[in-house]
């Protein structure tokens, strides 16, 4: 299995102006009109974009948010990312994520990234970011659950402003690989 390329440590990209794969395109594909949030629109993760035609293309193309206008999957910028990743065949989007990558699945097929081909390079890739210092989680609308190396840690409902913590530690057994939800901060002015 091979690991995307990136130029910043993470397997998606640097981010900005990321060049896209050679040959790949959207095409007719629109999961991201479902799966990303939009929040210019109040547009939420998981439900189709009021402005959207499924496999068609958007109503708004020309006058898109900026969130939809800087948008790019990682089936487009990851050359290492291969075509059974395609949104509109993986039912779920590749996108970086501050400390490392998501899986964004398409909540009416949940469970489509236990099949092989995707939770075998979710796993190679969660061993390639524990080397590196990133991580691998899934999100099927706010639940999250970390990739590790040997297990996978359900962390549950992630609200805003939560974060995520991972790491790994040396037992007597070899390394424990572990991942936990981090609480939001209250910011110190809004102490009572």
């Amino acid at each position: 299995m091979s690991a995307p390329g990136g130029r910043d440590g993470n397997p998606l990209g640097a981010g900005g102006d990321v060049p896209l794969v050679p040959g790949r395109a959207c095409g007719t594909c629109t999961m991201c009109c479902k799966l990303m949030v939009v929040p210019e629109l109040n547009k939420p993760q998981g439900t189709w974009c009021t402005h959207c035609a499924p496999r068609s293309g958007c109503g708004i193309y020309a006058t898109r948010p900026k969130s939809c206008r800087e948008f790019y999957c990682g089936y487009l910028t990851s050359p290492g990312v291969g075509e059974s990743w395609r949104p509109q065949q993986a039912r779920m989007l590749l996108m970086k994520v501050d400390g490392g990558i998501a899986a964004v699945v398409d909540r009416d097929r949940k469970d489509i990234w236990k099949q092989p081909q995707y939770y075998g390079q979710l796993k190679a890739w969660s061993r390639q970011g524990m080397a590196e210092g990133w991580f691998v989680i899934v999100r099927v609308d706010e639940h999250v659950t970390a990739i590790l190396p040997d297990s996978d840690v359900e962390l549950g409902v992630m609200e805003s402003g939560e974060g995520i913590e991972i790491g790994w530690r040396p037992t007597p057994t070899g390394t424990r690989y572990e991942a936990k939800k981090i609480p939001a901060q209250t910011p110190v002015d809004a102490a009572p």
